[in-house]
């Protein structure tokens, strides 16, 4: 896998001209240059990465999904993330990945700066291309005027730059969390669907022995099961009903557990491994955290 390490040598291989700054870039996207060079085919940035795209005629792949959106969206990419980027033979006509604006810049230009720490609190950073933000014109017009701004300030670099770009960046995440609130109250149909599968799959795995031996459902079972990912999940199933992923599986064990101490005679010990615990005592822990009862105590209440 090759790391891109520097915004320099991403607009060097992206046939871009040099960054006025070395920390921080913004581009159009049409200007970018799609080679089929071997080292697209895993890599990495070692910068952040979010872009505003729009018109898209043709196919790219970025991991195990292709990119063919043809309206305005968003899409977000941490640093780190691994990428794979699939460029037929002779590369990408040109305007075919669409028009737009992308905005890179490196973790240093955060530092000393709330947005350093406030960014590891969005969650689409990891979300899959897939999963990316549909903007109605309203919102897409909002993120463009951000992009301009920033462009704009980008142009003149003094002493306030970095304060000023670092101000519109935080909007522009701030905006782009409300949009994404947004988009999972417009999918509720396709959500709803999405939490019943989980749910179903949760009563298969707890009904499941041979399973339940590799421990505990994990949210990267749920999320691999369900083809999305484990951030998008648990992001959508919050806005939803208020709990994220993890807590609908504790929820769900929790309903199991109680259901062995109404019904059965098992101890409790036993219960815990039924339910994959490699120890009672964690068990026992996630039960009276959740329910102010140890799980003696609750099948006492019973009687």
């Amino acid at each position: 896998m090759i790391t891109i390490n520097s915004i320099s040598d991403f607009h060097r291989m992206r046939g871009l001209p040099a960054p006025v700054h070395p920390l921080i870039s913004l581009f159009r996207v049409e200007d970018l240059r799609f080679t089929n060079d071997p080292v697209w085919t895993q890599f990495a940035l070692d910068f952040y990465c979010v872009s505003l795209k729009k018109d898209i005629t043709s196919k790219v792949k970025y991991g195990q999904q292709y990119y063919d959106f043809d309206k305005g969206l968003m899409t977000f990419v941490a640093a780190g993330q691994v990428q794979t980027l699939e460029i037929p033979e002779g590369g990408l006509p040109e305007g075919s990945v669409g028009f737009g604006h992308a905005l890179i810049f490196h973790p240093d230009f955060l530092q000393g700066h709330p947005l350093a720490t406030a960014i590891k609190t969005y969650g689409f950073f990891s979300y899959s291309v897939y999963e990316a933000l549909h903007l109605s014109e309203e919102e897409e017009q909002n993120v463009a005027d951000i992009f301009l701004k920033i462009g704009r300030e980008l142009e003149h670099i003094d002493s306030h730059t970095q304060e000023i770009v670092l101000s519109q960046i935080d909007l522009l995440l701030n905006y782009s969390k409300r949009f994404y609130e947004r988009q999972f109250l417009t999918r509720k149909a396709v959500n709803h669907d999405l939490l019943t599968k989980m749910e179903s799959l949760l009563n298969d795995y707890l009904a499941d022995a041979t399973a339940l031996k590799s421990g505990p459902p994990t949210v990267e079972y749920l999320a691999d099961q369900l083809h999305v990912s484990s951030h998008y999940l648990s992001d959508m199933l919050r806005s939803l009903t208020g709990q994220s992923t993890q807590q609908h599986i504790h929820n769900k064990m929790l309903e199991k557990a109680k259901e062995y101490l109404s019904t059965t005679k098992l101890s409790v010990s036993e219960i815990a491994y039924r339910l994959g615990f490699d120890y009672p005592q964690s068990f026992n822990k996630l039960f009276k955290k959740k329910l102010e009862l140890s799980p003696l105590e609750f099948r006492r209440s019973l009687n």
